[in-house]
């Protein structure tokens, strides 16, 4: 996801590995009769001591209980965890069933710098949907959010280190092998289907609640945690998804809310392939327009939107296919460039938009070498098998996004945002590849239509975005802010998708927004300049 310092590149390729697995696997039910607002429930505090560190006290609230304890698993060691008071809490697997099958979701919670800590923490909600908070410390820690506040990072259900966990490694394992295959084939599809349903028979075997993996349970667990750690009111800091669940959360549980960041924003109201194709639309357009206003990049470079669509078309009526070696192995790996892979790499590509001109016109060369090994390198790396939970995923694209866009809208919105491509690159939104096919066998009902509710309130927001977010478009912040009447709206200028794990810039303004929710400090935004774009000879490999 061009990155200024180190201990965050980790976190970021693992943002991108997880977009990645999402593309070729894929965001519930939401029993809306959830459990009343957590502070709204009387409790028992077994151990709670007044004046002692966040999260060292065993409480229950309601159905709910939080024990200290070890901290949550992760990949890998993470130093930002050093230190954190750690925990579990407990929740019903389905609150409609709440003397059913319970659920422990991992809890760390990273003390503030300060000597003198603000009382009201900020949570970390991750992206994905199915990636989990626990492993994105190094992201939150490392731009400062601990300055003056504890910081909260918890396992949303489901994910990498919660028990039980939903994670499908046989979806992330066929996603390596498709980068050999064309995108968009009936075989593909049929193989690609055939993992999804897999994964969701042996979840449904173990006795998974599937349709309980959503934003409604999601965001009664967050504010269960809320409770059970004793908080009046606590902050939001919301990455992708993260975003998504923020706005529902908002809406359903506001009380114990102070204040609320988006970052890379994604609206449940609009959530759903044709969102996806604008967002991509406005994405390659901010990268194309930066190296049209750049004169070594637009002499270079020329009419590179019309190239790169040429491109699509092409390579979805004849895919190139060719073979890369990726760092770290001698095995050459098959690749197959058609449309549809051309446009799922330039939506991730936009996190590194200083080479994209020069892939494409190495592209046009017949070149494919650098756009396939970038392509590959996301699906093949370790960090892409077994840490997304997909049954969240599916969990919350099939019961709250396909039942409510149909194939037609969808379609139509891949008209609208790129109407040269071809109707096959179309039917595939960016990352959302057979979405509909998977639902058909992940079989979850339909959330409530109050899932697709926009969220009015009046709690403090912060919309950051990033123009070159093909992902989640910079439109997205208005979009919200509509209904958010206390919200201050902040497009980064040239930065990709969560501009939090990118721009000391967007960092500085999340920090100071969290000091003054109605005031933060933007004047950084003044300084910041397009990045240089790479220029190489016609055709060369750089």
């Amino acid at each position: 996801m061009t990155l200024h310092r180190t201990p965050r590149r980790r976190t970021v390729r693992r943002l991108q590995a997880a977009s990645a697995g999402m593309a070729a696997g894929l965001l519930v039910t939401g029993s809306l009769l959830a459990a009343p607002a957590a502070q709204a429930r009387s409790g028992t505090d077994a151990s709670a001591t007044p004046g002692a560190p966040l999260g060292t006290a065993a409480r229950t609230v309601g159905d709910a209980s939080y024990t200290p304890g070890a901290c949550p698993k992760t990949p890998e060691p993470i130093e930002e965890l050093e230190g954190a008071r750690c925990g579990t809490l407990t929740v019903p697997e389905n609150r409609s069933e709440p003397d059913g099958k319970k659920i422990k979701l991992g809890v760390a919670i990273v003390p503030a710098l300060s000597a003198a800590p603000k009382p009201d923490p900020i949570v970390w909600l991750a992206g994905g949907p199915g990636d989990d908070a626990v492993g994105e410390a190094e992201m939150a820690i490392g731009g400062g959010l601990n300055r003056d506040r504890d910081v909260v990072l918890m396992s949303q259900r489901g994910t990498y280190s919660a028990e039980p966990n939903v994670l499908c490694p046989n979806i992330d394992e066929f996603n390596a092998r498709a980068v050999g295959l064309v995108s968009g084939a009936p075989s593909t599809e049929r193989l690609h289907v055939e993992a999804t349903k897999a994964c969701r028979d042996r979840l449904a075997a173990q006795g998974t609640d599937l349709a309980a993996y959503n934003d409604t349970e999601s965001a009664a667990d967050y504010e269960d945690l809320r409770a059970a750690l004793g908080l009046k009111q606590w902050n939001l800091y919301g990455i992708s998804y993260g975003t998504h669940l923020a706005l529902v959360y908002m809406r359903l549980h506001p009380g114990g809310l102070r204040s609320v960041a988006l970052d890379g924003i994604l609206p449940p109201s609009i959530a759903g392939s044709a969102a996806t194709w604008s967002s991509a639309r406005q994405g390659f357009d901010g990268v194309f327009k930066a190296c049209a206003d750049q004169p070594a990049c637009n002499k270079r470079y020329p009419n590179l939107s019309a190239t790169f669509d040429r491109l699509v078309r092409d390579l979805e009526a004849n895919p190139v296919t060719t073979t890369v070696t990726l760092p770290g192995s001698d095995k050459p790996v098959k690749v197959v460039l058609d449309g549809g892979t051309l446009v799922n790499w330039m939506t991730s590509a936009t996190h590194i938009a200083p080479q994209v001109p020069l892939a494409i016109d190495e592209l046009a060369h017949g070149k494919p070498q650098r756009i396939a090994a970038q392509y590959a390198g996301g699906k093949l790396s370790p960090a892409a098998v077994g840490r997304v939970a997909h049954g969240l995923v599916y969990g919350v694209f099939c019961s709250e996004w396909t039942p409510y866009e149909t194939e037609e809208e969808a379609l139509e919105g891949g008209r609208k945002a790129f109407p040269t491509y071809p109707r096959p690159v179309l039917e595939q939104a960016p990352q959302l590849a057979f979405l509909r096919s998977d639902c058909d066998v992940w079989d979850v009902p339909p959330a409530d239509p109050s899932i697709r509710d926009a969220t009015r309130s009046d709690i403090p927001t912060l919309a950051l975005s990033g123009s070159f977010d093909a992902q989640t478009g910079a439109d997205n912040g208005p979009y919200v802010a509509r209904t958010l009447p206390n919200a201050t709206i902040v497009t980064v200028p040239y930065e990709p998708h969560v501009v939090f794990a990118t721009s000391k810039c967007a960092q500085q303004i999340a920090v100071s927004f969290f000091d003054t929710p109605d005031a933060p400090d933007t004047a950084c935004l003044k300084g910041l300049e397009a990045p240089r774009f790479e220029i190489g000879e016609p055709g060369s490999t750089g």
